[in-house]
């Protein structure tokens, strides 16, 4: 067999030649030869300044050829990657997706054939002015085989990638299928593994993780090296309560110098394909005795396909959560403005037990109905493979100017300079909610479902990560949960005459009060225009604090005009002012969105604001790990109230910087305010689909440990503690 690859060996270097028909060229666009095509395409539309952005290299073979995964197995080379960036940018290694076992002439290659997407990250410099293209330029070199020959091709591959502000869209050629590769592409997967080699049999277990308590189904280990195993034996074995062992055959290597180290690959299972680390060491414990394993079978791997039963109890936990969450949204920061406004306004009606059923039942139906509505748009715009996940519209610039003055019109209207409805009831209500009767419930619980969704609360993410990952009816009926919960005490006490006998009658105390809740919808305002020139710039706030005051001044003009019985005569010329200013603020919002885009600020820290960090990426991760330093992750945005108390309070404190300064910790910040695929994917990784989420690596743990969502400086210093002991 040795003979017959040095054969190919040989057969592939004399070839060398053939391989020249395909000229290097640095055109955008396919490129092609005889046997293969491939092309340097993205998975958005655009990249934002200092995001991470992910683009493909696109093969499509021509039939009775394929190329390789990174061990090719017996025969040929894997694809091989040389880039040519502009300053600043940089290239992450290739996200193999799962390889085919391909079985030739008693050799077993592990590779590609028809079409396949090669992912690799591309980390866009937060010096990157929108406007402008950056051109990513690759060498791909790829073995490209038949049963007969190999033939190495090089294809010099271009993209111009468009730099722009904002969430960028999915390519619609690529970005669907580019996403597909992430999200099935193995991961690790919290396994303990071993590896020992006794009588010419190596002996594979894992164990723990997706494994534990079940059939783990045909199973198949993919080591990443060659010559540690023989590719073509059948791979045998059994499984046990905490996992399964595989028994395999060694190859050259291992049976000229034994195992002289851990071993890594990709394992894979009906359940799900992970990297593991297999450490020289004896078999697991509970890794057999439940079954034998059944034969995989060659050609690609089959997808998971989760028990129906497993799925019915992850519903039910879901749902379970999602209500939890809601009801400790309630408490949340971001959401506690609008819920002290509705208050105010049931305050009102205490003592009308029919009003009070109505806009309790009504508000309900209000935070129901935007709870679906905003589900909707998350489910349909995932199942189009966009990568988005919770709180995604707060990463759209335009959206967050339109919410700033949404919320600077709300505080107007509690301050007096306007009215919509004049003398109406509702007195702790904005200016959709001052609408008559239940309407204005109905737009108040709106109101309160698009504040809440920058925050997250405890149950939430388990819920929400679940959720989409579920049948559309299910997640709908999650997100309904979670928007029940959040509803919950409203509805409560407004059902509940004996609770709203104890709450003071209404009087000009309620007047008063109004105007003090104004303020702070004038601080939610103050703090989404904060966030909007974090996203964008100096020019585009400037604008938007025009619009901002052209929505004052009409709104000032409007309220001039009115009276009890609407508008008279004299009232007609201010309104007509009023609706032009608001015209023209409406058109000084429209041109933040054209603006010239700032650079974006790094979010390594200053020296003495705390413990110094440095940008989050996955290669990041790996190279602290590979120096035996452990990694805490703060993933993050400006938009989540959530994350900006935690970072004041538990995050930045000297205790924290001198805990991480005693473990040699390395502290890495994802920032999501703006959109950024690969974040979006490792939330996703982890079964969130929103921020905080707090990650600690240590080195030689598979998985990292999940810190909770709402820190105290003694939670974050004692797990630093414990890695750093």
């Amino acid at each position: 067999m040795n003979h017959f690859v040095r054969v190919l060996i040989l057969l592939a270097v004399s070839l060398w030649p053939v391989a020249a028909v395909a000229q290097p060229t640095a055109e955008p666009g396919p490129q092609r030869t005889e046997r293969i095509e491939a092309e340097l395409v993205p998975m958005s539309a655009w990249a934002a300044p200092g995001s991470t952005a992910v683009v493909a290299v696109k093969q499509t073979i021509r039939p009775g050829w394929h190329t390789y995964w990174r061990n090719p197995g017996d025969s040929g080379g894997a694809t091989t990657l040389t880039w040519t960036l502009p300053q600043g940018v940089r290239a992450g290694d290739i996200v193999w997706p799962l390889p085919e076992r391909q079985r030739i002439t008693g050799l077993m290659n592990y590779g590609y054939s028809g079409e396949v997407w090669l992912p690799v990250t591309i980390e866009v410099p937060a010096t990157a002015r929108a406007g402008t293209v950056l051109p990513l330029t690759v060498k791909a070199s790829f073995f490209v085989c038949s049963a007969e020959m190999c033939v190495p091709e090089d294809l010099t591959l271009r993209l111009d990638l468009p730099v722009r502000e904002g969430a960028a869209p999915l390519d619609r050629r690529h970005g669907g299928a580019i996403t597909a590769v992430l999200a099935t592409a193995p991961r690790p997967g919290g396994l303990e593994a071993r590896l020992a080699l006794e009588d010419g049999v190596l002996t594979l277990s894992a164990a723990g993780g997706a494994l534990a308590g079940r059939d783990p189904g045909p199973s198949y280990f993919f080591p990443y090296t060659g010559g540690v195993i023989d590719h073509p034996a059948a791979q045998t074995g059994a499984w046990g309560p905490q996992g399964l062992t595989l028994r395999l055959s060694p190859g050259g290597e291992t049976r000229a110098a034994g195992l002289t180290g851990p071993v890594e690959g990709v394992l894979v299972t009906a359940h799900g394909a992970w990297e593991i680390r297999a450490e020289v060491g004896a078999p697991l414990a509970g890794t057999s005795g439940s079954g034998a394993l059944a034969a995989a079978a060659d050609g690609v791997p089959d997808a998971p396909e989760p028990a129906s039963g497993t799925r019915l109890t992850t519903f039910a936990q879901a749902l379970l959560f999602a209500v939890l969450g809601g009801l400790i949204l309630n408490l949340m920061p971001c959401v506690f403005p609008i819920l002290a406004m509705k208050a105010a306004s049931l305050a009102a009606s205490a003592h009308d037990a029919r009003h009070a059923r109505r806009d309790g039942l009504a508000f309900l139906a209000g935070v129901l109905t935007t709870f679906l509505l905003l589900a909707g748009v998350l489910l349909a715009l995932r199942a189009t493979g966009e990568a988005v996940g919770w709180g995604f519209q707060l990463q759209s610039p335009p959206v967050t100017a339109g919410l700033a003055l949404l919320m600077l019109a709300v505080a107007l209207n509690l301050s007096g300079v306007f009215h919509v409805g004049a003398g109406l009831q509702g007195a702790g209500s904005g200016p959709l909610s001052r609408l008559p009767g239940g309407l204005g419930a109905f737009f108040t619980g709106a109101l309160a479902v698009i504040v809440a969704a920058p925050c997250t609360a405890p149950f939430m993410a388990f819920a929400l990560g679940a959720a989409l990952v579920m049948p559309w009816p299910m997640a709908l009926l999650v997100f309904l949960g979670l928007g029940l919960g959040l509803a919950l005490p409203f509805v409560v006490v407004s059902l509940s005459p004996g609770l709203l006998a104890k709450l003071p009658r209404p009087g000009p105390w309620m007047e008063r009060l109004k105007n003090l809740l104004a303020f702070p919808m004038y601080a939610t305002a103050l703090w989404l225009a904060w966030v909007f020139s974090r996203q964008t710039g100096a020019e585009a706030l400037g604008l938007l604090f025009a619009a901002g005051l052209l929505l004052a001044l009409g709104a000032w003009l409007i309220g001039c005009g009115q009276t009890e019985r609407g508008f008279g005569r004299r009232g007609v010329f201010h309104l007509t002012a009023g609706v032009a200013a608001l015209l023209l603020a409406g058109a000084a919002l429209i041109l933040t969105v054209r603006a010239p885009v700032a650079d974006a600020g790094s979010t390594v820290s200053e020296p003495g604001a705390g413990p110094t960090s440095a940008p989050w990426s996955t290669a990041a991760v790996e190279a602290a790990l590979a120096e035996g330093r452990p990694v805490l992750v703060n993933f993050t945005a400006d938009w989540c109230v959530t994350c900006k108390i935690n970072e004041r309070t538990s995050l930045s404190s000297a205790g924290v910087k001198a805990a991480i300064e005693r473990s040699n910790a390395v502290y890495l910040v994802g920032d999501w305010t703006r959109r950024d695929d690969a974040i979006t994917a490792e939330l996703q990784r982890h079964g969130r689909s929103g921020v905080p989420l707090y990650l600690l690596y240590t080195p030689g743990s598979a998985e990292p440990r999940v810190l909770p969502q709402l820190l105290t400086e003694g939670v974050v210093v004692e797990a630093l503690g414990d890695v750093g002991g």
